[in-house]
């Protein structure tokens, strides 16, 4: 049952005004405060429709309202609270949670709407490093998320796969690259080859026009270079799924930027004949001066492409293909005027829809010693983190508990569900300091912490078979025990509040409350000494149930939980 919608019903069946049951629902809240009710509801903005002030609409309601479900309610000035029965608000939520399992906080608010979500993006020939899992982590999240509630998502990996670069890199292959490391490590040869370009080109510059012309030979169809460009890109996709397969994220669509090659001409032809691309300096562009933005660059000066055109052609080709309700960028955020370029463009374009693209940004990665520059060879590569965050952690597991089986199992799922929950931890436009004790702290906020307390929770349920005819959750009346099944309750809430602002850390945290209530119930009560068998086989379910909704939150987060630590 729906506590927020089930009041929302009683409160429009008591008004002498037509409001529609959505509008009251985003009303109601949740008290800072458990004293000050489970629920409250705000009268302000009813007093103009019902020309009443405030406080006397809260009075009114307070005396109209009735049912079992609510032990009691009050007004408070303008507030109306409600302090719900105990006992069948229980035995509700838990009675949910335990018949929907790994259902439970999904819905079907977006069925029939398409979703276009563009994450993770790596560069054919670079390094997939640490700042690429902040794009993965985000958008393997939101899909997840969003798919849980109803809406049909589609996972694009735009892949990095086109561009002048790729003539700086035919250019550094044929000069310096070794064969022999190019098929044993081939990431860090092409890494290689491609810094040494950039500091050879430092003393001889005209090395960058040998490039422009290789690049311009690629994009022209000369069968060399397309070999090469199949090559680089053969090598790295083949790096990147080892990657991938650790993190348990998958994809529906490969299209890079090459993908939109033969489609450009057609939406360049567009924007002409929209009268509005212009001339700068040899460029063709789209002036957005009345924006306040610098014009949107369509055409290099050589003639060459540049990301604009391919971003704007794979807008298009999307629209036409998904007829996407929502079509989601995560990108950093230091692309957030380029994306308003590229969407102001396809506005002036006259593609109205494009309100319906949206840039989710994210921060930078920092070490505290360490800037990164794929330029200057510095980067972390994710494969080598993610392997370290395994290692470490199980050193942690056989200090702890030597004796635990599928040790280096266990240490994978935690170890890098550690490093994902890190990146999911806060506001996504916040930039992420790595601190390796801090990620691995089993008592923090952290992963391991949330995946310990799951793993708590099944040790209990494996050590008892306590077992009863007849439940009786009213006898979960203490604080602990209700502070923690209204936690549970708020699990969809969270989900869809995330949806909306396209924010993964809400649900981050909320399975982090999750785990400090269960946490705080299990300090509180020793729940395999209870004497009473009704009460003990009570707390079992209220354990079974946490366990459900943890495991369901951090699958939405990409991690996986461990039965065992």
């Amino acid at each position: 049952m729906d506590y927020k919608e089930l009041l929302a019903k009683k409160i429009q069946e008591n008004l002498d005004v037509d409001l529609k049951l959505d509008f009251i629902e985003d009303l109601i809240k949740i008290p800072p405060k458990p004293e000050m009710g489970d629920y409250a509801f705000p009268c302000f903005q009813l007093a103009k429709s019902l020309k009443k002030s405030p406080n006397i609409i809260a009075e009114e309601l307070k005396n109209k309202i009735e049912g079992d479900y609510f032990e009691k309610i009050e007004n408070k000035g303008p507030y109306l609270n409600f302090f719900v029965n105990k006992g069948i608000f229980t035995k509700n939520i838990l009675t949910k949670i335990l018949e929907e399992g790994d259902k439970y906080g999904s819905s079907s608010i977006g069925q029939g709407k398409n979703i276009v979500v563009e994450y993770s993006s790596p560069n054919i020939a670079k390094p997939f490093h640490v700042g690429h899992l902040f794009s993965t982590a985000i958008g393997n999240s939101l899909y997840k998320m969003m798919s849980f509630e109803g809406y049909n998502c589609t996972r694009i990996n735009h892949l990095g796969d086109w561009g002048t670069q790729f003539g700086k890199l035919i250019v550094a292959y044929k000069k310096w690259c070794n064969e022999e490391e190019l098929h044993k490590n081939p990431i860090k040869e092409l890494l290689r080859i491609y810094v040494k370009f950039h500091k050879e080109a430092e003393k001889e510059p005209e090395l960058n026009e040998e490039a422009r012309e290789c690049f311009k030979k690629l994009e022209d169809g000369c069968s060399e270079e397309v070999k090469l460009w199949k090559k680089f890109k053969k090598l790295s996709l083949k790096e990147f799924k080892k990657v991938y397969d650790l993190l348990g994220v998958e994809f529906d669509s490969y299209a890079g930027e090459s993908f939109y090659r033969d489609k450009m001409d057609a939406v360049i032809d567009e924007i002409d004949k929209k009268g509005l691309l212009v001339e700068s300096k040899g460029a063709k562009v789209v002036m957005l001066d009345k924006y306040n933005m610098p014009p949107c660059i369509v055409k290099k000066s050589d003639g060459a492409t540049i990301y604009a055109t391919r971003d704007l052609t794979a807008a298009i080709y999307r629209k036409k293909t998904y007829d996407f309700y929502k079509c989601i960028y995560v990108v950093g955020m230091d692309q957030s005027l380029y994306f308003k370029q590229v969407f102001t463009t396809l506005k002036l374009m006259g593609k109205d829809w494009a309100d319906s693209c949206i840039h989710a940004g994210f921060g930078l990665v920092r070490f505290a010693d360490k800037k990164l520059s794929t330029r200057n060879g510095d980067v972390i590569f994710l494969e080598d983190l993610l392997n370290k965050s395994v290692q470490r952690t199980l050193e942690i597991i056989n200090e702890k508990n030597p004796n635990l089986k599928n040790k280096l199992q266990v240490a994978k799922k935690v170890g890098i569900g550690a490093v994902i929950f890190t990146y999911l931890k806060n506001n996504r436009e916040r930039d992420i300091v790595f601190d390796w004790n801090e990620m691995l702290n089993f008592d923090g906020e952290t992963g391991p912490y949330v995946q310990y307390s799951y793993a708590r929770g099944k040790s209990i349920l494996r050590k008892t078979k306590c077992t009863g005819s007849q439940l009786d959750y009213s006898k979960l009346n203490s604080k602990e025990e209700f502070e923690l099944v209204k936690a549970l309750n708020n699990f969809k809430d969270s989900i869809i509040n995330a949806i909306d602002k396209l924010e993964p850390f809400i649900v981050t945290r909320y399975v982090i409350e999750v785990a400090k209530a269960f946490n705080k119930f299990y300090n509180a009560h020793s729940i395999l000494k209870t004497k009473d068998e009704g009460t003990k086989l009570a707390r079992l379910q209220l354990v079974k149930a946490t366990c459900q909704v943890i495991k369901n939150g951090l699958n939405l987060l990409g991690i996986d939980v461990v039965e065992e630590m």
